[in-house]
C-alpha cells in the first residue's frame, strides 16, 4: 500500500496557523501593538480603514529591525524574544510564539518599512499572500511601521464570516484600550477612518484610565495597593453605585498584560459582597506584577490565559485588598457596634490643636464675710386669675338652633332616592389576586388564568413603544432640569446612531459631546432614575451591531427598552394596577407571548382542578 501522508507547503501551513492567531482584525491590531511595545517604542498610532477590512497600519518609533530581521521575521517560529525552552518562564515581552507576522503575511496584502537609529537607510519589504513580491532599501525615519491591507483576500470564507463594521471596530477598539491601559508611559493615537478617535498622551495609571473612558471616571475609582512576597498588587476598583449591568469596563493586568480570569474575577464580586444589586457588575482596573516563573503564558495563541502555581492565595490577596480599600475610603459601611458615635471626632476638628480651657475666678469672694451679698430677684407679682366661666356655657343656644335647622327644607335640595336598600346592595367580587409578587391569578368561566406580571408588562411595553416608534411621534415629558450621563467612546458613537430611533420614542436630546450626552426630556413611561439604566441595557443589546432595516432596528430598540422597563418579578401590584395589567395585556395584538417568545400566561380549567382533586 503506498504512504498517503506527506508534508503540507509552507504558504498552507501558515493560512492553518493564521487560523487560530488572526481571528478577525483585532487580532492583527493586538499582534502589531505588542510588537511595537517590544520594540520600546514611546509614541505609538494605530490607523484603521473601514473596520479593519481595508487597512490596518501600527507606526511606532521604536528600534526597528535590520535588513536580515527585516527579512526573517516573517518566517514562522522565529522570534527574537526567547532563545531556549527555559525563557518561556521569564518572559518580559508580549509576544514569544514566532507566528503573528508569518500568518498576518499569509493572508494579507503586507507592507513594512523599518530602519534602525544607527543605520542611514531602512528596508521596505511588500508581501502578498506570504509570497515576497519586493525588499529595497529605502529613506525612513527611525522605528517601524505595519500596512496590513485586504485582510482575508485569499480567505474569502473567512471574510464573509466578518460582522459589521460597527462590531469589528468595536473590537478593534477594546484590544488598543487594553493595550494602552497597560503600558501609560507611551503616547498612543488612534484614528478611524481619517478622524481621531484617541490621543492618550503619557500619564499615570490613573490618568490613562480616564483618558479612554472619559472625565466622568475619575470620581468612580477607588485607589487598590497591596505588596506581598507572592503579588505587587495596585489599580482602581469602582464605587458600588457606578456598578453596571454589562462586564465592559472590567480589567486583569498580569506583568503588564491583559488577561481574562473567572477565578480572579469571582475573588472581586466576593469582596462587594452585599454592596451591589443583583445583576450588577463592579468596573476594575487591577495591575498584578508576579515573578514571571511563577505564571505559564503559553496556553493559547491569543495569550489571554495564564495558569498561577498559587491561585488560592492570589484569591485572598485580591478579596482582602479591595475589601480594605472599599472599607479605608468609606465606600463600605463599617459596623462596629461597640463604637459610641457620639465620641467620634468632627471632621473639622481632626486637625486642630487641643486648647486649654479659661476658668473665670471672683478673687473678691469671701465665704466668712458677715455681709454676704445681697442678690436681688425681681420677683413677678402672680396673681390669681379671674374665673373663667365655664365651658358648657359656650355652647348655650346651639342645641335649639341646630334642631331647627334640621327641620327646615329647602327647595334646592336634590333628590338622593336608592332603588336598592344599603343592605341588599353586593358588594363588589375581587377580580384578580397577586401570588408571590410573580403571578396574577384572575377567574374566568372556565377556570382560571394565570399571568406572568413581567412578561405580561414587557409585551405591552413593546406593542407600545413599536406603535410610537413606526405610526405616530410618542410624547415626552420636559426634564426641569437636563439629565447628564457620561459613556464612552464606542457607546457614544452607538448612541449617534440611534438618536432619531429613540427621539421618536420620546427622548429628547440637547447636546451630544464627545464622552456625554445631555437629555431634555424622556418618554412618558420612563422615570429619571431609570434612564441611566434603559439606555446601558440598549448598548449592551446592540453592541453586536445595529440592524440595517429600519423595522430590526426599532424592533430591536423596543425590545431592550421594553425588558428594561417591565415590571420585575417580586414588585407588590395594588388591584387597580393588576386589573390594568390583565386589561392592557388582552388588548395586544399578541398577548399569548413575550416580546421574546415566551408565554405570558396560561389557562386552568375547573376540570383539571378536578382531577388534581381526584383520587
Amino acid at each position: 500500500m503506498s504512504s498517503i501522508i506527506q508534508l503540507l507547503p509552507d504558504h498552507v501551513a501558515n493560512q492553518i496557523a493564521a487560523g487560530e492567531v488572526v481571528q478577525r482584525p483585532a487580532s492583527v491590531v493586538k499582534e502589531l501593538l505588542e510588537n511595537a511595545v517590544d520594540a520600546k517604542a514611546t509614541d505609538i498610532k494605530l490607523i484603521i480603514k473601514d473596520a479593519g477590512k481595508s487597512l490596518i497600519q501600527v507606526i511606532d518609533n521604536g528600534v526597528g529591525m535590520s535588513v536580515t530581521d527585516s527579512r526573517l521575521c516573517f518566517e514562522r517560529h522565529a522570534t527574537s524574544k526567547i532563545r531556549q525552552a527555559e525563557d518561556l518562564f521569564s518572559l518580559h515581552t508580549k509576544g514569544f510564539r514566532g507566528e503573528a507576522l508569518a500568518s498576518i503575511a499569509a493572508i494579507a496584502h503586507v507592507e513594512m518599512k523599518t530602519k534602525q537609529d544607527q543605520e542611514e537607510l531602512g528596508t521596505h519589504i511588500v508581501i502578498e499572500g506570504g509570497k515576497f513580491m519586493s525588499q529595497e532599501p529605502a529613506v525612513l525615519p527611525k522605528g517601524t511601521s505595519f500596512a496590513v491591507k485586504n485582510l482575508f483576500f485569499n480567505i474569502p470564507a473567512r471574510r464573509n464570516f466578518l460582522k459589521s463594521e460597527t462590531v469589528e471596530q468595536r473590537h478593534i477598539v477594546d484590544e488598543f484600550q487594553r493595550v494602552a491601559m497597560a503600558h501609560p508611559s507611551i503616547h498612543f493615537t488612534m484614528y478611524h477612518n481619517g478622524s481621531e478617535m484617541f490621543n492618550l498622551p503619557i500619564s499615570n495609571f490613573r490618568q490613562r484610565i480616564v483618558n479612554i473612558f472619559s472625565g466622568k471616571t475619575n470620581e468612580k475609582l477607588v485607589p487598590v495597593k497591596e505588596e506581598t512576597d507572592i503579588v505587587s498588587l495596585q489599580g482602581f476598583v469602582g464605587k458600588p453605585e457606578f456598578a453596571k449591568k454589562n462586564r465592559g469596563e472590567q480589567f486583569f493586568f498580569v506583568n503588564d498584560r491583559f488577561i481574562k480570569s473567572g477565578y480572579l474575577h469571582h475573588a472581586v464580586m466576593a469582596a462587594y459582597e452585599g454592596l451591589l444589586k443583583d445583576g450588577s457588575q463592579p468596573s476594575y482596573f487591577l495591575y498584578l506584577t508576579v515573578p514571571p516563573h511563577t505564571i505559564d503564558i503559553n496556553i493559547h495563541p491569543t495569550k489571554t490565559e495564564i495558569k498561577f502555581d498559587d491561585e488560592h492565595a492570589l484569591y485572598a490577596i485580591l478579596r482582602s485588598a479591595i475589601k480594605h480599600s472599599l472599607g479605608q475610603f468609606n465606600v463600605a459601611p463599617v459596623l462596629d457596634f461597640d463604637r459610641d458615635p457620639n465620641l467620634d471626632t468632627p471632621y473639622q476638628y481632626q486637625n486642630k490643636e487641643a486648647e486649654y480651657p479659661t476658668i473665670q475666678v471672683d478673687r473678691s469672694y469671701n465665704p466668712f464675710a458677715e455681709d454676704k451679698p445681697s442678690k436681688s430677684f425681681s420677683t413677678p407679682s402672680y396673681k390669681k386669675p379671674e374665673a373663667q366661666p365655664n365651658w358648657e356655657s359656650l355652647y348655650v343656644g346651639l342645641k335649639q338652633a341646630g334642631q331647627e335647622l334640621a327641620e327646615m327644607t329647602f327647595e334646592n335640595d336634590a333628590v338622593t332616592s336608592s332603588l336598592f336598600e344599603e343592605n341588599e346592595v353586593e358588594q363588589e367580587v375581587k377580580r384578580t389576586y397577586q401570588i408571590h409578587k410573580k403571578y396574577i391569578v384572575s377567574p374566568i368561566k372556565s377556570g382560571m388564568v394565570i399571568i406572568n406580571q413581567n412578561r405580561a408588562h414587557e409585551r405591552v411595553l413593546y406593542e407600545g413603544l413599536l406603535t410610537s416608534m413606526t405610526v405616530h411621534q410618542a410624547s415626552s415629558q420636559q426634564l426641569l432640569f437636563p439629565l447628564q450621563l457620561y459613556f464612552s467612546a464606542p457607546e457614544m458613537d452607538l448612541l449617534a446612531e440611534l438618536q432619531s430611533a429613540l427621539e421618536n420614542t420620546g427622548f429628547v436630546f440637547e447636546a451630544m459631546a464627545a464622552d456625554h450626552v445631555l437629555i431634555s426630556g424622556l418618554p412618558v413611561n420612563v422615570t429619571e432614575s431609570e434612564i441611566s439604566i434603559v439606555l446601558e441595557e440598549l448598548l449592551r443589546d446592540l453592541q453586536d451591531g445595529i440592524p440595517d432595516s429600519s423595522f430590526s432596528q426599532n424592533d430591536t430598540i423596543a425590545k431592550s427598552m421594553a425588558r428594561s422597563l417591565a415590571i420585575k418579578t417580586g414588585t407588590y401590584l395594588t388591584e387597580k394596577e393588576q386589573e390594568n395589567l390583565v386589561h392592557n395585556l388582552f388588548a395586544c395584538k399578541e398577548p399569548d407571548v413575550s416580546p421574546f417568545q415566551k408565554p405570558t400566561f396560561i389557562t386552568m380549567s375547573v376540570e383539571d382542578l378536578d382531577k388534581k382533586f381526584s383520587v
